[in-house]
């Protein structure tokens, strides 16, 4: 069975908080991975079950089992920033990067 990913691209929270929970789930059974992905409190585990969920549903179109899969990996990079400023001392302005996450999610089938 091939690969099945799914992505979420310009995700706006920073890619390191992101990796905190997408390393939780990397290499676990799908159904072990929503499992953790409901504990865990931040902010990042809304999108990521959305994500896997949106996987789930790949694979049931592909005609994959659902019980057999498993989390082969799951890559957070860096996205666009924005760029703003912040007024400082002296009429100087600061600069302040809000950055943005792409996160790619891939499943395979284990075979028995």
């Amino acid at each position: 069975m091939n690969e099945i990913t799914a992505q979420l691209n310009n995700y706006r929270q920073s890619p390191r908080k992101v990796r905190l929970v997408a390393g939780a789930i990397r290499g676990k059974s799908v159904k072990e991975a929503k499992n953790r992905l409901d504990f865990i409190t931040k902010r990042a585990t809304g999108p990521l079950h959305k994500l896997l969920n949106s996987a789930i549903a790949n694979a049931k179109d592909l005609g994959a089992s659902v019980d057999n899969l498993f989390v082969k990996a799951i890559t957070v990079d860096g996205g666009k920033i924005l760029y703003r400023r912040r007024p400082a001392a002296h009429g100087s302005a600061h600069t302040i990067h809000k950055r943005t996450s792409h996160i790619k999610i891939s499943l395979v089938e284990k075979l028995k």
